[in-house]
């Protein structure tokens, strides 16, 4: 999982610069982003911790996510990812949160597409939700992988907007 090493550093120091920190919800990416933060530079500056929460039960438990909704929607909504960045903020006690949901692998509820839900809360805001889609034909490793970089590469540019307003 070698993503550009200059993303990594960049998010490290920048997190460091501001004396912000970040937690970590995943289902989809299932540790992915975990694992990326984890090689940052200094990560225990910064880098409160994670949990992968991948089915309905532990999202409830675990994130406070509304069973009934989840259900609705197989734990798959831009709501669900949104209530799961702003929980694992509220128990990790962090200015920033990413959490994923999502398919990597086409599956009948979700109609065969490939796609993750991402959002990221920054003191107790929502601050950018977005769907990312992918062919359905990506392997779901590739997927997951996919998903990482471009929700790293989205952090640091959502990173850069608040840190320079700050």
């Amino acid at each position: 999982m070698e993503f550009q090493k200059n993303l990594l550093e960049y998010i490290s120091q920048s997190l460091m610069t501001a004396d912000e920190t970040v937690s970590i919800a995943e289902s989809v990416t299932s540790g992915c982003l975990q694992l990326s933060f984890s090689q940052m530079p200094n990560a225990s500056l910064f880098y409160k911790g994670g949990i992968t929460a991948y089915t309905l039960p532990e999202k409830v438990k675990l994130l406070n996510v509304d069973r009934a909704e989840a259900e609705e929607c197989d734990c798959v909504s831009e709501h669900i990812a949104e209530t799961m960045a702003l929980n694992v903020a509220k128990l990790f006690d962090s200015d920033w949160s990413i959490a994923t949901t999502g398919y990597c692998t086409p599956i009948r509820n979700s109609s065969y597409k490939i796609y993750a839900y991402f959002s990221f809360s920054y003191k107790g805001e929502i601050v950018l939700s977005k769907k990312l889609e992918l062919h359905p034909k990506t392997q779901a490793l590739n997927a997951q992988l996919y998903y990482t970089e471009f929700i790293l590469g989205c952090f640091k540019s959502e990173m850069n907007q608040f840190l320079i307003l700050k």
